[in-house]
């Protein structure tokens, strides 16, 4: 079952406890409440010997004396919610395992008496000042809102509680043990394996002191909840965290009977197997040497691109031989728990049994540059890892079907040029336990022998989860877990930590003054501007204020230098570009390789190395540049830069093979002596040096590992009062972590500088008041200078008292090393011109390929260029044929148009004097008419006739003789008229139709001569001929000539 708590010390991070046991044990750790009691908790310890046990609980102890003011706070996890939501069924479905137990240590004892004097038949930690409240029986024994009833009923319904002392076993065969503190007898004892689930009250009501646990009574399914009160508050949660260290303990011990239990006996139906994995990879001298494993976490150090060969070992431990007749198969994959398609086929280099004959090695060849192997050829970032997956498929002459062997492991990824100089050489090898079982009727053709078939195959690590973790109430704890509980220690990332931009309204006024008085007066410094430093420079101030007191505000010199050297070729570009993707990972600034904090940093550190040629770029300087970064552009950022190495002395700790660095060291350690003189005294004890853990304080100015909010502090204090500041930091966290330290070991000691002390400082308020402490520390630059004569005495003395024969051996070891790094450098500057040579000569094939490619090119370009042109020439004269073919065309249409107009004009003539012509008639008549009807009204017969009748009436006989000739010539001039009329409409017609055989010939025209201007293809010669075509067989219709008018008689 899953057991994962979390609590939290007093200026401590919260920690937490994931652990397996054989029966399910569910701690669950409620909000804690603000103490508010002057007592502390009486806790004592029985290490028996666990000196590492009796110092955590000392420092539990200490802390809580530190800061019992302060609240703690603990929080709940989910894997215990989940396990208490399962209640009963993870009871009936928890696999049993068989344990060797004592049976008198299953049931309740006897009183007895037990004195504290006496010595413990275990290992506990006692806890005094608790109340028993009493117990009662639960049903569900996980289910924790059962528990907290049945806790606030116990504390309701108590009448006379008993104090008592609990003893809480260290050990995984240990009991829990309740004894009466008046008379010393033992109440109740109760195996630690027994203890189901652990509950804390909530946090507000009356049973926020309390705790309980419930356990199986003498192993039947009735269970029991014992309650207790705690006198004091903040003692509840170290009691639960004890009952976590019990049962992970205890898990421990039940992985170790497990393991005795399954293994097989030799007439068992189960083979065991050793497999074990090697990783060799080239040397560059013609071999292969085996790759190194991290010593603390047994990881394999693989380097990028380089050809690598995986060596499997397979040995059977028990059992009948089984004969291996071959390997047929070698897989490799990036991560775990990969499919079988997911797995990729490796080169055999070789397969066969060792030399004594008990194994056989099967070799393969892995290049890693191929495209299925990226995630094992890059750069492992430091908060992650990376799995590997190796698998051989044998075959072996007892069993029918093939054998696989397949093994997981960690792997890291380093550049190709990283040195490792601690690790260990041991190879990864994983126990395979092979079940076979005996096929019917099929034995060996040559020898009879049995032939089995495959039952199972198991790794041991698999077998070991699979038995010992729990199938419910949380699930098991992956090995992924496991590892995240063993690195919950890692180091701080550089860059970590927000810096705030609030500044008092005061302060601001303040800084704005002093530096009115500084701009008006640059040479000297205004008068309180130490103490305005001690407080540390406003954020939003730090760029102007840095590089006054620094000294390059207006350096226009070095900004022009800088812009030269960022130009010039560095030797030392490769280690430079290594180390900016370490530089501040955790700032959004610098995390994205290729982004703009990276390249302004690459930047300056090259310009450097370029600039100072005797030091040139160490690892560290990057760290410092990184800073000046956050601040200003990388122009400003490198006159500091430059400033800080030079006149603030910087530069002189990589001189002479570090000589300044080690003065450093002698001095802070004189100081610790008079200063710190017990912390001294424990250090010398322990044989720890300054160098082991200041070298960063001094090469980087603490810019490395601690939180920015205190690093730029530091940097004020540094630009204004100078590097014997690193002395006042020093001394100040050496004095606030002095209690820490005394308690701890080497490894501790190491371990507490690297990862704890700077964790302490995240807070802004933290990092404050460290550097208050820091400015109130004196540190005498007499005493410094003292100490420094005190160093070279001691070096000469050692010089003169050392054996010539040791100095030269030094000097010339130490000019051996000189010589092999410039034999490695000369090296690596013959191969990079070996390379550049090689690359030129590419380019320059490449070159002559493309200017080959290009020719050619320029000649099929000529060759259509002359095409084109006699193209051209040949459609011109088309087009001066075409030409003349539409003047012709054009003139034509104008000749006939001019005809047309004279005809119209002859047609207009005829109608105008027909027109006129019958006016006149049609007077004539009138006027022949008014005669005639004088004559008539003349005459008074022929008036009467008129008047009476009303019309003339002529004598038969001669009107229609009148009458029939004045028809006659009627109809002759309306027939002569309806011709005219018909002769000037076809004259019209034909007038209309001339007009749009006009407008059709402009509108070819047109078009014609616009396809002229865009013509450029052959089809236009076709065009054109058909528009010939077209115009010659529709010729213009000639207009019908009128007929001449037939003249009338009058």
């Amino acid at each position: 079952m899953e057991v994962k708590t979390s609590f939290s010390k007093a200026s401590r991070i919260p920690e937490t406890v994931s652990t397996l046991i054989n029966e399910d044990f569910v701690l669950v750790n409620q909000q804690s409440e603000d103490s508010g009691k002057d007592e502390k908790p009486q806790l004592k310890v029985f290490s028996n010997g666990d000196d590492q046990l009796e110092k955590a609980m000392e420092e539990i102890l200490r802390d809580s004396e530190k800061d019992q003011n302060n609240a703690l706070q603990e929080g709940s996890t989910d894997a215990c919610s989940q396990a208490a939501g399962n209640g009963s069924a993870d009871q009936t479905n928890q696999p049993s395992l068989h344990l060797v137990l004592d049976p008198s240590a299953t049931e309740v004892s006897a009183p007895r008496p037990s004195s504290p004097t006496e010595p413990l038949e275990e290992d506990s930690v006692l806890f005094n000042k608790l109340t028993y409240l009493g117990c009662m029986k639960v049903s569900a024994p996980r289910n924790e809102p059962e528990a907290l009833r049945a806790m606030a009923n116990m504390k309701y319904s108590c009448q006379a509680p008993l104090p008592v002392t609990l003893y809480v076993p260290n050990v995984p065969e240990g009991s829990v043990r309740i004894i009466d503190q008046s008379s010393n007898v033992e109440i109740a004892s109760f195996p630690i394996y027994k203890v189901l689930f652990c509950v804390r009250g909530q946090t507000g009501t009356s049973e926020s002191d309390c705790f309980a646990f419930t356990e199986s009574s003498c192993g039947t399914e009735e269970f029991q909840i014992h309650v207790f009160s705690c006198e004091i508050k903040e003692a509840v949660s170290r009691i639960l965290y004890s009952f976590s260290t019990a049962f992970k303990r205890s898990s421990k011990q039940a992985s170790d009977h497990v393991k005795d239990f399954v293994l097989p006996t030799p007439d068992s139906d189960v083979y065991t197997f050793s497999v074990s994995l090697e990783v060799k990879e080239d040397d560059g001298k013609g071999n292969f040497s085996p790759v190194p494993k991290d010593r603390d976490k047994l990881y394999f150090k693989l380097k990028q691109g380089i050809e690598k060969k995986v060596v499997i070992t397979v040995q059977q431990l028990s059992n009948k031989e089984l004969a291996i007749e071959r390997c047929f198969g070698m897989l490799l994959s990036p991560g775990r728990n990969v499919k079988n398609s997911d797995m990729h086929l490796l080169d055999m280099e070789s397969m066969g049994k060792s030399s004594d004959g008990k194994a056989y090695i099967i070799t393969g060849i892995w290049n890693p540059n191929a495209p299925m192997f990226l995630v094992l050829n890059e750069e492992t970032p430091k908060d992650k890892r990376v799995y590997m997956t190796v698998a051989v498929d044998m075959v072996v002459t007892e069993v029918v079907e093939p054998v696989r062997f397949l093994l997981e492991t960690v792997v890291r990824v380093y550049p190709a040029n990283e040195r490792f100089w601690y690790f260990s050489r041991k190879t990864f090898t994983e126990t395979f336990y092979m079940k076979l079982k005996q096929s019917e009727g099929k034995s060996h053709t040559s020898t009879g022998d049995p032939i089995y078939e495959v039952v199972s195959l198991q790794r041991e690590s698999a077998r070991e989860e699979e038995l010992v973790s729990p199938t419910s109430g949380g699930g098991p704890i992956s090995s992924q877990e496991d590892e995240a509980d063993e690195e919950s220690d890692n180091e701080l990332s550089s860059g970590t930590g927000d810096v705030s931009k609030d500044c008092p309204e005061k302060i601001l006024y303040s800084w704005g003054e002093l530096l009115v008085r500084w701009h008006n007066n640059l040479v000297v410094r205004p008068n309180g501007l130490s103490a305005l430093v001690k407080r540390g420079v406003p954020e939003a101030l730090r760029a102007e204020v840095w590089q006054l007191l620094a000294g390059c505000h207006d350096n226009q010199a070095m900004l022009d230098k800088y812009r030269i050297l960022i130009t010039m070729d560095s030797a030392q570009e490769s280690v430079i570009t290594r180390d900016i993707h370490r530089t501040f990972p955790a700032h959004d600034y610098f995390k994205d390789t290729d982004g703009d904090g990276q390249e302004s940093l690459y930047k300056i550190c090259k310009a450097y190395s370029v600039y100072d040629e005797d030091i040139g770029y160490c690892q560290g300087q990057s760290f410092l540049a990184a800073v000046l970064l956050l601040h200003m552009p990388e122009e400003q950022a490198f006159c500091v830069f430059v400033k800080i190495m030079y006149d603030y002395g910087l530069r002189d700790l990589y001189r002479n093979n570090f000589e300044d660095l080690h003065c450093k060291f002698f001095q802070l350690e004189k100081l610790m002596q008079e200063q710190l003189p017990d912390l001294y005294s424990h250090f010398s004890d322990l044989n720890l040096e300054a160098h082991m853990y200041a070298s960063q304080w001094f090469l980087t100015l603490f810019t490395a590992k601690f939180p920015l909010c205190m690093v730029f502090h530091i940097i004020d204090l540094l630009l204004c009062e100078g590097m014997n500041i690193i002395f006042h930091v020093a001394l100040a966290l050496l004095k606030t972590s002095k209690e820490d330290l005394l308690q701890a070991d080497f490894e501790g000691a190491l371990k507490f500088f690297r990862v704890q002390l700077p964790k302490r400082y995240r807070a802004e308020e933290n990092a404050r008041r460290l550097m208050e402490q820091a400015c109130n520390i004196k540190v005498p630059t007499k005493k410094l200078k003292k100490y420094e004569k005190e160093y070279q005495t001691m070096r000469e003395s050692q010089l003169q008292q050392e054996d010539p024969m040791d100095r030269y051996k030094r000097e010339n070891r130490r000019l051996q090393e000189a010589s092999m790094r410039l034999e490695q450098e000369n090296d690596d500057l013959a191969h990079e011109l070996v390379t550049s040579k090689i690359a030129l000569r590419n380019d320059l094939d490449q070159a002559e390929d493309k200017a080959d490619v290009l020719n050619k090119e320029l000649l099929l370009t000529k060759q259509k260029l002359v095409e084109t042109e006699e193209e051209k020439r040949k459609q011109e004269e088309e087009t001066a044929q075409l030409k003349e073919v539409f003047r012709k065309q054009l003139e034509k249409a104008e000749s006939e148009i001019k005809k047309t107009t004279a005809i119209i004009a002859d047609y207009k003539q005829i109608c105008s004097q027909l027109s006129t012509r019958l006016e006149k008639q049609q007077a004539a008549s009138k006027d022949e008419l008014e005669v005639v009807k004088g004559k008539v009204m003349a005459c008074k017969h022929c008036s009467e006739i008129f008047s009476k009748e009303g019309t003339l009436k002529l004598p038969s006989l001669s009107m229609e003789n009148k009458g029939i000739e004045t028809d006659d010539e009627k109809d002759a001039l309306k027939k002569q008229l309806r011709e005219m009329e018909l002769e000037l409409a076809q004259t019209k017609l034909q007038l209309v139709e001339a007009k749009c055989k006009i407008q059709e010939l402009e509108h070819q025209r047109g078009t014609l001569m616009n396809e002229i201007q865009a013509a450029k293809n052959s089809w236009f010669s076709k065009t054109l001929n058909s528009i010939k075509t077209a115009t010659g067989t529709q010729p213009p219709q000639q207009p019908q000539q009128p007929l001449p008018p037939k003249e009338g008689s009058t």
